[in-house]
């Protein structure tokens, strides 16, 4: 096998790569994914690593059907067009359900819609190909999530077990979510309220697998910032708001302890909490990487023109070719905004602005991709503080030189910060996926071709995929309230869509005065204190602005990834202290390896299963009532039911762990060493006490 320092196919080896069949399925693909990444993130808002599931979905098809003489380059551009379908997606639910939030749109505008992922898709794309020799040949950044697709690849294509559980896991998956979303047959989620000390108090989780398999996908650390946000929302600051201002009297009997009264607290107050955190969050997550982003533009901006050789793996499309087409996606953007503003001085201050700020930020998340990964790269940070730098700029043109009116001022504020958004949600991808042909041996030219492809596709599919999650469900409970479904009148069943809440709270706040000030500033002090802290806010943030029932099965997820990759060190080392050896990080990497194929099939079959579910729906057709109602199981029942997917989904994951040793005991000798480790954090440091001669002298 070839080390990761050159590539899987040799330069001078020419083999099948961007085929008819490779576009055909590479579209096909990129649809659905783009779908499912959608839902997901509107969902909980969050999206995963678009490159992983793509490529072991590729795999699947193209070796499920027994395609004659399959090619791991056909197989990548396979993925590279899923992929770029997914990651279009993440742009896009950040900002244009924002529309909805703030009323500028009643419904999904499709038109609108595909041209802000074209051009912004388009843009973020052209522009991490001028950045490609630099960052990943010239610098060679290691891009995690890169790395880790060109190992699903060659997996594939040597064949073996992991093609085997990720078919169970994408139909479990679906089996469940039909069957919580679909059939409504178990309770989807639990929640109680109840009071104490002169207060109430809440507790509840969503019961999904998807949320699950992100908290094993990102990891304990993470899953339990946002779960301590979470936590800091809902146990700390809802009670002591209720305590010093009451609870709202929904119910007529303020003696009655309802959820219902609970969660009214969150939306009006407390969410404002979370978008003070998150808005110091993402401007600090920037300012702290500073250095980082200036060494890498500066080495943009200084590169060789001269060209650096005729290989194969390392002819790009163009540059000079790649420039002109940027400056026309620019002549396009600007013509764009004159007709969603109807204002040609603000166009051209908007396309200007964009152009410059759009390739700022495609580098930025291009190279910091690079070094944490894309599902690290804190594109929700980068979109609010364009969001900011936006609003100053439609302040300055719009309101002190054009007299626009505020609803105008929010329109030209949000075109231009949506694709800003999809431009640099898209570039992260790009890089990661260039990285995995870089490695596997791909042709550039060929790769960024198939990119281009999967972002035209995902900017067809997007708008629709949209308008069809909102006329069933409604895209964020703000846009329910102000127009709900007559089968869902309380909008319980509304996707939550966190950052276009969050920037609707932003752009309200900036141009109508709606925003909570007390609570964003209150939000943007406990930001400061984390940052005090060295935590890492954006995630606290995010749980503080989630409803706490989502953070539950995160933090879960998280654990039992702790617990499982414990296991895999423990049975190879023996103890958990110390670094571990180089055979047990084989083990633990063997173990997440195959719990996150685990998790990405559970994400896919769940999210695939609520696209569908809504087609049904907005077909008229609500599977719940099929048969007559199936009827929904009580809590307890529900429980048992999921934790039976949950045993399911340890099973499938422990199976890569060492042979040697027993889950039961690895679970109590990591719950012990949790404990002692915890106790050690919180006690006081021993303090060597002062002899009789010392306290003389």
């Amino acid at each position: 096998m070839s080390g990761l320092g050159e590539p899987w196919i040799p330069a001078d080896a020419n083999i099948r790569e961007l085929t008819v069949r490779v576009i055909i399925i590479g579209v096909l693909l990129g649809g659905v994914m783009t779908a499912a990444n959608a839902y997901l993130g509107l969902y909980v808002g969050m999206t995963v690593s678009a490159s992983i599931p793509a490529a072991v979905m590729s795999m699947l098809i193209l070796r499920g059907f027994k395609f004659k003489d399959v090619t791991i380059l056909e197989n990548n551009a396979v993925q590279t067009m899923a992929s770029a379908g997914e990651s279009l997606a993440a742009g896009i639910i950040f900002t244009v359900p924002a529309m909805l939030v703030l009323g500028i749109w009643q419904d999904i505008e499709w038109v609108d819609t595909f041209l802000i992922a074209i051009l912004g898709g388009l843009l973020g794309t052209m522009f991490t190909i001028a950045l490609r020799r630099l960052f990943i040949v010239e610098e060679a950044l290691p891009y995690p999530e890169g790395v880790a697709c060109r190992e699903v690849l060659v997996a594939g294509e040597k064949g073996g077990s992991g093609l085997i559980a990720i078919i169970y896991a994408l139909l479990i998956g679906a089996i469940y979510g039909w069957m919580v979303k679909g059939f409504k047959a178990t309770a989807e989620k639990l929640e109680g309220a109840g009071s104490a000390i002169g207060t109430r108090f809440y507790g509840g989780s969503e019961l999904s697998l998807a949320l699950l398999s992100v908290g094993y996908i990102v990891g304990l650390r993470i899953a339990s910032f946002i779960f301590l946000g979470g936590v800091i929302g809902f146990a700390i600051l809802i009670p002591i708001y209720g305590l010093i201002n009451g609870f709202p009297d929904v119910s007529g009997d303020m003696s009655y302890i309802g959820v219902y009264e609970y969660k009214e607290v969150y939306k009006d107050q407390i969410r404002f909490v979370g978008v003070g955190a998150m808005v110091v969050g993402g401007v600090y997550t920037l300012w702290s990487m500073r250095k980082t982003i200036g060494e890498g533009l500066g080495k943009a901006f200084n590169a060789s023109k001269t060209k650096g050789g005729q290989l194969r793996t390392e002819m790009d499309l163009p540059l000079d070719k790649v420039m002109i087409f940027c400056g026309i996606l620019v002549a396009f953007i600007f013509l764009f905004y004159w007709y969603a503003t109807g204002s040609l001085v603000m166009a051209a201050a908007g396309a200007l602005f964009l152009a410059v700020v759009s390739f700022f930020f495609a580098a930025v998340a291009g190279y910091i991709a690079g070094v944490v990964g894309s599902s690290n790269s804190p594109v929700s940070g980068m979109t609010i503080a364009t969001l900011l730098f936006t609003i100053g700029l439609v302040w300055l043109v719009g309101g002190f030189m054009l007299d626009m009116s505020k609803s105008e001022m929010m329109v030209a504020t949000m075109f231009i910060a949506a694709i800003v958004a999809t431009s640099a949600a898209i570039a992260g991808d790009v890089m990661q996926d260039l990285k995995t042909g870089h490695m596997v041996g791909a042709t550039p030219w060929r790769q960024q071709t198939a990119e281009i492809i999967g972002v035209v596709v995902g900017a067809i599919v997007i708008g629709p995929v949209l308008s069809l999650l909102h006329q069933a469900f409604r895209i964020t409970p703000t846009a329910c309230e102000n127009n709900p479904l007559k089968s869902d009148p309380d909008c319980e069943y509304a996707l939550i869509a966190p950052q276009a809440e969050l920037i609707g709270a932003i752009v309200k706040g900036a141009f109508g005065g709606e925003l909570n000030l007390p609570m964003v500033l209150l939000g943007c002090v406990i930001a400061v204190i984390l940052i005090r802290l060295a935590m890492p806010v954006m995630s606290v943030a995010i749980g503080i602005y989630l409803p706490l029932y989502l953070s539950v099965p995160i933090m879960a997820g998280g654990i039992i990834s702790h617990i499982l990759l414990s296991s895999a060190r423990l049975r190879i080392d023996g103890t958990l202290d110390g670094s571990p050896s180089a055979a047990a990080e084989v083990a633990i990497k063997d173990v997440k390896d195959k719990g996150v194929l685990i998790g990405a099939g559970f994400i896919a079959g769940e999210s695939l299963m609520g696209v569908l579910l809504a087609v049904f729906i907005v077909a008229g057709s609500d599977p719940s009532s099929w048969f007559g109602g199936i009827g929904t199981l009580s809590y307890t029942f529900s429980i048992i039911f999921f934790a039976w997917f949950v045993g399911i989904f340890i099973m499938l994951s422990a199976r890569a762990l060492p042979s040697k040793g027993n889950l039961g005991s690895d679970f109590v000798y990591v719950l012990s060493d949790g404990a002692k480790r915890l106790k050690n954090a919180f006690s006081m440091p021993n303090i060597p006490r002062l002899n009789s001669e010392d306290n003389e002298n």
